[in-house]
């Protein structure tokens, strides 16, 4: 660290970006849970798990890789599962290639769930984050995400992109 003398103050411009950024990072999470909680009785982490799993071959991940997916710790991602077994939408059980591990595995009855939140959840990001941005804005908008992801944690993976959007 240095001395106050010695730091890399931020400049009148950084010191905008960075307040917009902060007030992203504080006022986006807080909207989309509310959407999620209004439309669908979930919180933006559950929805997160659901979806990851929705995505994930066979709809099961071993809860190792599904807490690095969804951010979270181990411990909070099974308190999370077990709210979401008691609902019907996931279930556990041993991983039958290394039964040291434990796989959740999406129901039926969570996939329609996910289907179900899917389209509110899509819509909610498109009004608070798209709709506001011109194409070129968002294609910049996902270079910087991941600079400053790779910045963060160059051994992440969350910005790994699947599907048609990834050959844009």
């Amino acid at each position: 660290m240095g001395t106050p003398a010695e730091a890399r103050w931020l400049s009148s411009e950084e010191t905008c970006s960075w307040l917009a950024l902060n007030a992203v990072m504080i006022k986006l999470p807080f909207a989309l849970d509310a959407q999620l909680q209004r439309d669908a009785g979930l919180n933006h982490f559950e929805y997160q798990v659901l979806a990851g799993l929705s995505q994930s071959p066979g709809r099961s991940m071993r809860m190792s890789d599904l807490a690095v997916l969804a951010n979270g710790s181990l411990s909070r991602l099974s308190h999370v599962v077990g709210r979401l077994e008691k609902r019907g939408w996931v279930r556990r059980e041993p991983d039958p290639d290394d039964g040291r591990f434990t796989l959740a595995l999406l129901t039926d009855h969570g996939w329609d769930k996910v289907v179900a939140t899917a389209p509110g959840h899509v819509a909610a990001v498109r009004k608070y984050v798209f709709d506001a941005l011109t194409p070129e804005q968002a294609r910049q908008l996902a270079e910087i995400g991941a600079k400053v992801i790779q910045a963060i944690d160059p051994n992440d993976h969350c910005l790994e992109f699947h599907g048609p959007a990834a050959d844009d």
